[in-house]
Order: C-alpha cells, then structure tokens, then sequence
C-alpha cells in the first residue's frame, strides 16, 4: 500500500472521530513522508503544529493508524515550511474536496453561537490552563463537574470563546442538546419586555428549559434589582434540574458592587477560574495558530515582535497581525522591520524580561531540592533530567536566553541538546497537568 493511499485511510476514519473545523484546522497541513513497519514519518509546518497534534491527536492518530496497517504504528515528524502550502490548480483540487464540508449553523435559543469557537483551537497557555481543564471537565461531565462554572478576567482574553467552545463541544456529542446563550444584557431586555407584553411564562419557558445556559459578561446585572430577583429563580431552577451552567464576568463575584449576596454564594458554589493577560509564549502560540488557520506565514522575528509589542490583549494581537499580514498584501513587497514596527505604534519593541537565567537556575533547584552542581553536571538521572529541562525551558522562554548559551550556562552542553530539552517541556504543557502545574508553580515562587 502506498504511502499517500495509507496516510487517507488514516484521515477518513479520523474524520469521524473529531469535529470537521478541528480537522480541517490540523489534518490538512500535514503530509506523509513515509510508511514502513509501522512507522509513519509526517511531514508538518512548523514545531508548533508538531506540538498541537502531539497534545490533541497522537492518542487518536496511533490507534487509527494501528487498526488500518494492522500492527502496533510508531510515529515521527518532519518540520517542513512548505507543507500546507497552496498547491498548483491541477493539484489542489482533490485536497480542496477531502477537506472541504458543509457547515451547519449551531443556534441556541438566543443568539448564534459560533462554530469556530472549539476547545481544538483555544490556544493553551499558563494564564489559562485551568479554565480549560475546568472547560474539558464540564464537556465530560455537565451538570456534574463544575456546576456553576465562572471564568473571570479581563476583556479580549478568550472567556467567551471557551464559553462558547463547552457549549460547540457538547453540540457536537448530542445534537438534541438545548442550549441558551446570551449575554446578560440581553437576559435582561427579554424579561422587561416579557413583562411589558406580559409574557413572562414565555419568557421563563425559554431560559428555564435548556440543558445548558451560558451568559456573558453576567457582571452588568448588578444593580438591577428586578433581573436579579428573576435570574435568582432561573438559577436555582436550572440547578436543581442539573442543567449546566456557566458565566463569564470580567471581575469575581465579591467584587461586583451591588451583586446581591444571594447570587454572589450561589455563583461562588460552584468553579471559579480566572483567564489573565496571554503571557509572551501564548501570545507566540497565538499568532501561530492564526497563521495556521489563515494559511500564511511570518518570519520568527516578526511575530517575536509582535507579541512582544502588544501586551493588552488577544483581540489586539490578532489586529495588529491582520493589519501586518495586509500591509504585505497591498505593497507586494517582503515586509521590513520598519513596517512592522510602524504598524506596532511607530516605535522599536523594548524587551523587558522579568528573570534571569541565575534566578531561573536557583529557582528550580531550590523548587526540586536539588544542587545547582547536579544540574550543571552530567548524570542524567530521572530526578535530575526534569529539573534540568524545566530550567532550559524557562531561560529560553521566560529569559530569551539563546539555545548556545543556556548550553553554555548548563555545563557546557550542546544546543540541540537545548532544543530538545525545550521542545519536549513544551510539548508536555500541553498534554501533562502536573507537568502545567510544576511551570507554573517554579514561575511564582521565581517570581515570573
């Protein structure tokens, strides 16, 4: 069988075991390099792509490939940057055809939610980790795991997109689901004019007989005495019936002025998680995935700079990359330094790194009880190889330290060694919680 004709096989019974979007998302950039004795080499474009799939599907991948070569399948990647690229018209076709499907509208009782919004391509990074685990847990369990589920944070840090993505990802398991999704404000118009038009059982009906009610920015109902006392009922109703329930808020509960107790406990009872400000390596993650998504490419140091210039929130980020991408676009001409910049704000990037690669090293072996003279030395014992990757994951991320002189630093040792130290802390955020939790840990007591 050759290569290309197993590598679809593969495909079309992956096709039925995740969304279309997420498929098209991360199955359409890759390409087979080659098959023999169960070992699938795959061609993908970039590192981070290698990561997502590795973090989402390796599980899926390896199982389907088992079943179809018959006999336990191993898997490889090759980076390659031409891999998704627009093929000649005589070639695109048939992938255009594989990876084309027509989408349904998702509609919940109110407004339309957006089938882009998956937990597939939410981009995980250490200031969001845990509301997407919290996320997962409710798609596994609604009603059940986390009931009621708040997320908090500031604007434009992806709360509604998860929001969205728990209500997408359920869909998707049981399309007889109802859901309501609105936004807070819109809860309250529709109860003012169910009682104007007298229509309050309608308007009852509707937000009381969902399996899931989902409502944004839940802080604007503060000082509304009458949506509170309605929206206290429809909780409790929904709550006893074990309908899921989840709110977005840019503050906690008991900071909201004029939140009624009442509400405040009820909300407080279930998972609350916070979304803060994409760190440095998500807003790097971020402009990738976008790049993913849209097909097209910048060189490294453009995004460095990027993400290091825009700091306030995603949906700056992906303007400011969109603005970048059709600047490019309109010139026809290879970007520079300068038009990144001016797009930026007109201004060199400052690179302001809050750690040190001394206070990295020190951090992490205080962390694991270890000497920083076993880190820099050579034993590769179990105990001492995790430490040791953490600290090159953590000069090279947080410090942008260079992959030669964090070796240099760590005894002498070689780059690739680096690299792949790096890679694999990186990949194992994605996959490993306690992994999550140990960098995120090491981070605060370092004071990252």
């Amino acid at each position: 069988m050759e290569a290309a004709q197993t590598w679809k096989q593969i495909l079309e019974q992956i096709k039925t075991q995740i969304s279309f979007n997420n498929f098209k998302a991360w199955f359409s950039q890759t390409e087979i390099d080659s098959v023999e004795e169960g070992k699938i080499i795959l061609k993908v474009p970039s590192s981070f792509h290698k990561g997502q799939l590795l973090a989402r599907y390796e599980s899926i991948i390896l199982e389907t490939a088992s079943e179809v070569l018959n006999t336990q399948a191993s898997l490889e990647f090759k980076i390659d940057s031409s891999v998704g690229k627009k093929k000649t018209s005589t070639e695109a076709e048939p992938v255009e055809d594989f990876f084309r499907m027509p989408q349904k509208s998702i509609t919940s009782t109110n407004f339309s939610l957006n089938p882009k919004y998956t937990l597939e391509n939410f981009v995980v990074g250490l200031t969001n980790n845990l509301a997407f685990a919290a996320a997962q847990a409710v798609v596994e369990n609604p009603g059940i795991a986390y009931n009621p589920l708040y997320i908090y944070g500031p604007s434009g840090v992806g709360k509604t997109h998860l929001m969205q993505a728990i209500a997408n990802e359920l869909i998707s398991k049981n399309p007889d689901i109802k859901p309501v999704f609105a936004s807070s404000e819109r809860f309250m118009n529709d109860f003012i004019e169910s009682i104007k038009s007298k229509s309050t059982e309608s308007f009852r009906h509707k937000y009381r007989s969902c399996d899931i009610i989902l409502i944004d920015d839940i802080q604007f109902i503060s000082g509304k005495d009458s949506t509170q006392e309605e929206f206290f009922h429809t909780f409790n109703d929904l709550h006893s019936k074990n309908s899921q329930l989840v709110f977005t808020s840019d503050r906690p509960p008991n900071e909201i002025e004029k939140l009624e107790g009442r509400l405040a406990s009820r909300f407080q009872g279930g998972l609350m998680v916070d979304v803060q400000l994409p760190d440095f390596d998500t807003r790097m993650a971020i402009l990738k995935a976008k790049l993913s998504e849209k097909g097209d490419s910048l060189p490294e140091e453009f995004l460095n700079m990027i993400a290091e210039g825009i700091t306030s929130n995603t949906r700056e980020l992906e303007g400011k990359l969109i603005q970048i991408l059709q600047r490019r676009k309109l010139s026809g001409i290879p970007l520079t330094e300068a038009e990144v910049r001016k797009v930026l704000g007109n201004k060199p990037v400052e690179k302001t790194h809050s750690l040190s690669t001394s206070q990295v090293l020190e951090g992490t072996t205080k962390f694991f009880n270890v000497s920083v003279a076993d880190i820099l030395g050579p034993r590769r014992q179990k105990g001492l190889v995790l430490p040791r990757q953490i600290a090159m994951f953590l000069m090279y991320e947080e410090c942008k330290t260079p992959f030669e002189r964090i070796g240099e630093i760590l005894g002498g040792r070689d780059h690739t060694t680096v690299m792949h130290g790096v890679d694999k802390i990186r990949v194992a955020i994605g996959r490993d919680r306690e992994i999550q939790r140990l960098v995120i840990e090491i981070k605060q007591q370092i004071g990252g």
